[in-house]
Parts: structure tokens; C-alpha cells; sequence
């Protein structure tokens, strides 16, 4: 179990990103949480690698005697030059590195950071047809959400936050409820009796999904220091009955 759990980590972590991992853009249904999460690890790292994104290249110029501007020549870069020359060239490479190798491939025309940028957003946010494509597909995902067999409480709880994160971000709106009673249908047959407390008891038209997790959460400690508390009751008479057996050579 705790290989599967750091095994669906890892694979997270390999989209969603990390402080010192990018996140990366593996699938077009996959776009709008990475274009949130790329803008955000951009910025923590550097963010005038950011600025030069969004504001483009600078033309490195000089102004001849008769007021002219022309392109400099490299040989007579500054310092301070070089420097604009290589947040660009960073610019370009964090856009590029953040692309799967099949999805950067469809895209190796562009040599500008901020051109490549926008047509990101032009192939995958701007076009309706793939907008509603993705629609429907979440909200497919979300109709057959359920529990795989093997997996821990950890995951499919994972499983959840990505999928309603997703939706969100595709502009799928379900009500707080429906979310609720999924996520609590969905949960292992052995948790049936929890389920029928839990919706007995709260009112799943009010409950945030952060705040049914953590009830769900709670119910699952309990029934774990339940079962060892079972145990030690069914171990300490048995240590007990062996301690005061009289011993017969």
C-alpha cells in the first residue's frame, strides 16, 4: 500500500509540480490547472523570467550620431545587455522544459518565449470545440467516480481533489451536494455504515469537500484505534492466561 500511495505521488507531483519541480503539461485536458501552476512556479523561482514572458523580447538598440536607432551589434553587448539576452533565452527554456516531448514537438516553431505562450492559449484554451470536448469528459469522470480496488483512502481522497480541481478550472460547475454525496457513494462497502452516520448527521448542502475529507478522515482514525483496541482486548487475556500457566519440566 505505501508503495502505491508514493508511486500515485510521484506521478502527481510529475504534473502538479513541486518547489523544485516544474510542473508539466502532459495532456490537453491537463492545460488550464497548468497554466495556473506554471505562472505560479515561475514566479517563486524568478519572476522577471515571468515579466519577460508576458511583455516579450527586447530589442538590444544604440543611437547613432545622427539619432539613428539600430540593432546593436553583439560585439558590443554590455553586461547589462547579455543579461536581458538571458531572461529570454531562460523565458523560452522554462516554457519548453514545462512540455511533454509529444506536445512540445507541435510547437518547436516557436523561438520566442511569449509567442510560444500565446499559442498555447490559442490551441488549447481559446478553441470552444476542445472547451467543450473537455467539458464533458470531466464531467464523464465524474459520473463514474468510485473507488478502484486496492487503493488506499489517501488516493481515492487524491483522486477527488484532482478530479473537482480540474472541473473547476474547465468551468464545470456541479452543486456542493452532488460533490458530497459522490465522493461519500463512492467509498469502499466497508465504510457503509460510516456514509449512512456521516449523511444522518451533516448537511451535505453545506459542507465544504475540505470539510467532509476531514470528517471522513476522522472516521477512518477511529476505526483504525477501534481495531487496535479489539486487538489488545483479544492479546492482554491471552499474555495474561500464558504468564500464569504453571511450568511443568
Amino acid at each position: 500500500m505505501e508503495s502505491q500511495t508514493s508511486v500515485a505521488h510521484q506521478e502527481l507531483d510529475a504534473i502538479m509540480g513541486t518547489t523544485s519541480r516544474i510542473p508539466r503539461l502532459l495532456s490537453a485536458e491537463g492545460f488550464p490547472e497548468w497554466k495556473y501552476r506554471i505562472e505560479k512556479y515561475i514566479k517563486m523561482k524568478d519572476f522577471k523570467i515571468w515579466r519577460s514572458i508576458l511583455r516579450g523580447p527586447i530589442r538590444i538598440t544604440t543611437t547613432l550620431e545622427d539619432e539613428t536607432v539600430v540593432d546593436k551589434k553583439i560585439k558590443h553587448y554590455t553586461d547589462a545587455d547579455f543579461e536581458k539576452i538571458e531572461e529570454q533565452e531562460k523565458a523560452l527554456a522554462t516554457l519548453t522544459m514545462a512540455l511533454s516531448p509529444e506536445i512540445a514537438q507541435g510547437f518547436r516553431e516557436y523561438t520566442l518565449a511569449k509567442a510560444l505562450w500565446e499559442a498555447l492559449i490559442e490551441v488549447y484554451e481559446r478553441n470552444e470545440d476542445m472547451k467543450q470536448s473537455r467539458q464533458d469528459m470531466l464531467r464523464q469522470k465524474f459520473n463514474m467516480f468510485n473507488h478502484i480496488l486496492g487503493e488506499t483512502l489517501e488516493v481515492q481522497l487524491q483522486r477527488c481533489i484532482t478530479l473537482t480541481t480540474e472541473m473547476s478550472s474547465a468551468g464545470v460547475s456541479v452543486p456542493r451536494s452532488e460533490v458530497n454525496k459522490k465522493l461519500l457513494n463512492s467509498l469502499p462497502k466497508t465504510w457503509d455504515m460510516n456514509v449512512v452516520v456521516i449523511k444522518k448527521t451533516k448537511n451535505l448542502n453545506l459542507l465544504s469537500l475540505a470539510e467532509l475529507m476531514a470528517i471522513i478522515k476522522a472516521c477512518d482514525l477511529d476505526d483504525k484505534q477501534g481495531e487496535i483496541n479489539l486487538l489488545i482486548h483479544i492479546l492482554l487475556p491471552i499474555s495474561g492466561f500464558n504468564q500464569t500457566m504453571p511450568f511443568h519440566p
